[in-house]
């Protein structure tokens, strides 16, 4: 990464900062506020600096969607290919995305599903990584000698119940959402976790909600 270019003042921003701000404003007031003059009014720069790093305020769009892509799905995927034991585990170091604020942020994805629901290019993007996560999940469960089949309705049955999750806005306390944690992956694999791997998940899932 190249020095952050001088601006006016004694002012330095970074194409990150810039990023920074715009994946703030299209959290928490959607993608048509996200406008290179809000940004630079928030960063205390000059308009015009927006250009040495992004070519037009779609360019920058853009970069939103990919970073969504990075700091979401590639992470859902990394998490589903760790390796384990038994299925449990591999569904138990998956359920760490769900658990930790620190790792997938929902609410940058339902920032991006309400962006798709104006812009046909963005719900393509949606049904693409849509798949591309339930795909993973699948080949999760056929890394264990779950039928195709079988696989694929178990993913999606434990994609779409985490979504329908965060769609809903549930306010659970995570003390009363680790007491469910054994029947959910029994639920979502039809195996019985071990001791340890819940103990595991459960103290993973403290720690880092008292960082948070």
């Amino acid at each position: 990464m190249t020095d952050p270019i001088p601006l006016y003042g004694n002012t330095k921003v970074t194409r990150e900062d810039w990023l920074n701000v715009a994946l703030d404003l299209l959290v928490s007031e959607g993608v048509g506020e996200v406008k290179v003059l809000s940004i630079s009014d928030r960063l205390g720069v000059s308009r015009s600096s927006f250009y040495w790093y992004f070519k037009s305020r779609k360019d920058l769009l853009a970069a939103l969607l990919e970073n969504w892509e990075q700091a979401n799905t590639a992470l859902l995927i990394r998490h589903a290919d760790m390796p384990a034991d038994t299925i449990t585990e591999a569904v138990c170091n998956l359920s760490r995305c769900w658990i930790d604020p620190a790792l997938f942020n929902h609410k940058l994805d339902f920032a991006i599903r309400e962006w798709a629901r104006r812009d046909g290019a963005v719900r393509r993007r949606i049904d693409q990584t849509d798949a591309a996560r339930v795909a993973a999940f699948s080949a999760l469960f056929e890394r264990f000698d779950y039928a195709p089949a079988e696989a694929e309705v178990r993913a999606r049955v434990m994609y779409f119940m985490q979504v329908g999750y965060y769609a809903l806005e549930l306010s659970e306390p995570i003390e009363e959402r680790l007491k469910r944690v054994h029947d959910y992956v029994l639920c979502f694999t039809g195996q019985t976790p071990r001791k340890a791997e819940v103990d595991a998940l459960v103290a993973y899932a403290i720690k880092a909600n008292r960082q948070s």
